[in-house]
């Protein structure tokens, strides 16, 4: 395929067969060389057309407890009270900045995800 930016929905589509095509390419060959810069292109069209937002603050909070098995407690832990905690999750209290950097901290969420509004 010849590699040319993606501009169309079209374009986008043909690449995305293309891609699948080669997608198990060796790294080095002309295929391997051709999917990663196919990756990119795809990559860039679908940042542009397809965005996907940041995730709701306390959403992502409760995320990341699920995936780390912590419960309501472990997050009193870590913002202070189990009563404040549980203002948090119910999204009765918002997010402090000093919550913000004890959760980024300790659960590792970014801050440009806890510092939105909600």
């Amino acid at each position: 395929m010849e590699i040319k930016p993606i501009k169309s929905e079209r374009d986008y589509n043909r690449a995305l067969k293309r891609l699948e095509l080669i997608f198990d390419a060796k790294p080095g060959s002309s295929e391997g060389d051709e999917l990663e810069v196919l990756g990119i292109l795809i990559e860039q069209y679908e940042n542009e057309h397809f965005p996907i937002g940041m995730p709701d603050p306390i959403e992502a909070i409760k995320f990341r407890m699920e995936q780390l098995g912590y419960t309501q407690g472990d997050l009193a832990n870590i913002v202070g009270l189990k009563s404040r905690a549980s203002e948090i999750l119910s999204r009765k209290r918002k997010l402090t900045l000093e919550m913000i950097r004890q959760l980024h901290d300790s659960l590792k969420i970014p801050t440009d995800v806890l510092i939105q509004s909600y």
